[in-house]
């Protein structure tokens, strides 16, 4: 049988083995010194360390905590991001090059001070970062890589084998990079939240902010308000995208992840190659045992093949170069990337301070959201911190974003019209037990889904953005917009933003 015929039915990331005590729904108006909007990693942080300074804080999420990419991600702690900081080097020069290392570095010691002095039990292990090249094209770029370490003062070296059967070139190391269970460190930090008074809301879906630049009020779904001093939004998409037009300036990238059991012994360390197509190998221990985590396969959410193909390639590489013994998990994540490749961290413009943001993390929100809440929580104490410059979201180099802004919203035009042109031969009566596909429904173009019970659900697949049409994602049983990334259950629900409101349902037989 073929490593991809062995997938689990269902994507599922480890993690989410861990169970978390429920919160309540926000069902009053509330005033609080600072409401933060989205209780994943950079949300969390941000309400751990504001309210040991004796800031009250009210966390809301629109789901359950930690459900959303802090929970479907592949958990490397590193300052390592591939093959970056040459790049950074040209277009922000040494020193910002610099700030970035030290930056996302901070982030790792100070998981690893919170581990040593609380005793939290995550399997946090430090562990040394590779980027491996298999052509002379991308070894070249690693020897030019290596080159900005070391003007950089980056701890690393140039290594020319890795402990795996890959015909590789070479490889560029980073020491000092660590990797744990993030949903248990960050449960041990909620918790502390919690105990500093931090109170937290499930199932409370921001939809709106009204910004008086004195006392910004965070509207919900069912009509109630959050009256604060600031507002931190840390929903991964900002939630309220009236004024910084985020959407144009990122895009959404979707990629894969399996976790299987191998035969062979891990060696340590954490690998990534450089050339394409993706991937990423590390281990991480399972009730006594080691389970391989291996991922890779990036694209544009809402764009190009069948979705269950690319577990099947990243399982296919899993199966001929270690052997699958086991195959437990399966889970993808979603990743905003910004035109520059530096998140924005900081107020939504330079004019609305009372307005934070944090986003665009590109694949490496495990350090970036750790960093993200220290530096929001510096912005909302009026301290000075050395990174707000390189991250601020009103940066915009001319090169190379406005190059890039150009070329990424031209590929949103040709999505919204190619949606609006589709000819779909497809009726919602053809579809088999567990299919999902665009359909021709009362004469228009819909979604429809038909679950293992025969049970159907029609959508109009017609985004509520900016109106492009989503695709079928049959690996995560999804409506998925290839314009700007939101993304919808089977049913219509909103899954992740910047959509704010469901699909419209045209039928549930």
């Amino acid at each position: 049988m073929s490593a991809s015929k062995k997938l689990p039915q269902f994507p599922k990331p480890y993690w989410r083995d861990i169970e978390f005590p429920a919160f309540q729904q926000l069902n009053e108006d509330l005033s609080v010194d600072v409401a933060i909007v989205g209780a994943g990693i950079t949300g969390i942080t941000a309400a751990y360390l504001l309210s040991k300074e004796g800031v009250k804080v009210a966390l809301l999420e629109a789901d359950r905590v930690l459900n959303g990419t802090t929970g479907h991600t592949t958990a490397k702690l590193t300052a390592q991001h591939n093959v970056i900081y040459d790049e950074l080097i040209q277009h922000f020069g040494e020193d910002q090059a610099r700030h970035y290392y030290q930056s996302h570095m901070s982030a790792i010691a100070f998981v690893e001070k919170e581990v040593t002095e609380k005793g939290i039990d995550c399997d946090f292990s430090k562990q040394d970062a590779f980027v491996y090249a298999t052509t002379e094209e991308y070894m070249q770029k690693l020897e030019t890589e290596m080159d900005a370490y070391q003007r950089l003062g980056v701890d690393g070296a140039l290594k020319d084998t890795i402990p795996f059967q890959i015909p590789v070139k070479g490889a560029l190391m980073m020491r000092n990079q660590a990797q744990y269970h993030p949903l248990k460190f960050l449960q041990a930090l909620l918790q502390e939240a919690v105990n500093n008074g931090c109170t937290v809301y499930e199932q409370t879906t921001a939809t709106d902010i009204e910004d008086d630049k004195t006392e910004p009020k965070v509207y919900v779904k069912g009509g109630h308000k959050v009256t604060c001093k600031q507002v931190i939004m840390a929903s991964h998409f900002p939630f309220y995208d009236k004024i910084g037009l985020y959407f144009a300036r990122m895009y959404a990238d979707r990629s894969y992840a399996i976790a299987i059991k191998t035969d062979q012994a891990y060696p340590s360390g954490m690998y990534v190659s450089a050339d394409y197509p993706a991937r990423s190998i590390r281990s991480t221990p399972l009730n006594g045992e080691t389970l391989w985590i291996i991922g890779g396969e990036s694209h544009k959410t809402g764009q190009g093949i069948n979705t269950m193909k690319h577990y099947e390639q990243v399982a296919e590489f899993a199966e001929e170069t270690f052997g699958i013994k086991e195959y437990l998990y399966r889970w993808s994540a979603q990743d905003l990337v910004t035109l520059d490749k530096v998140p924005f961290i900081g107020p939504i413009t330079e004019e609305r301070e009372k307005v934070l943001v944090a986003t665009g993390y590109k694949k490496w929100g495990m350090t970036t959201g750790i960093l993200a809440g220290h530096l929001l929580t510096d912005y909302v104490l009026g301290r000075e911190n050395p990174y707000k410059e390189l991250y601020s979201p009103s940066r915009f180099p001319a090169d190379p974003s406005l190059k890039k802004v150009i070329t990424t919203n031209a590929d949103v035009a040709k999505h919204l019209i190619k949606g609006k042109l589709e000819f779909v031969p497809k009726d919602a009566d053809e579809l088999q037990a567990g299919e999902g596909s665009a359909v021709t429904y009362n004469g228009k173009r819909a979604g429809a889904y038909k679950d293992e019970n025969g049970k159907l659900f029609v959508v109009d697949t017609t985004c509520k953005h900016m109106g492009c049409e989503c695709e079928w994602n049959a690996g995560e049983k999804t409506w998925d917009c290839p314009c700007h990334g939101s993304r919808y259950s089977f049913n219509g629900e909103v899954i992740e933003g910047p959509a704010l409101s469901a699909l419209d349902l045209l039928a549930e037989e």
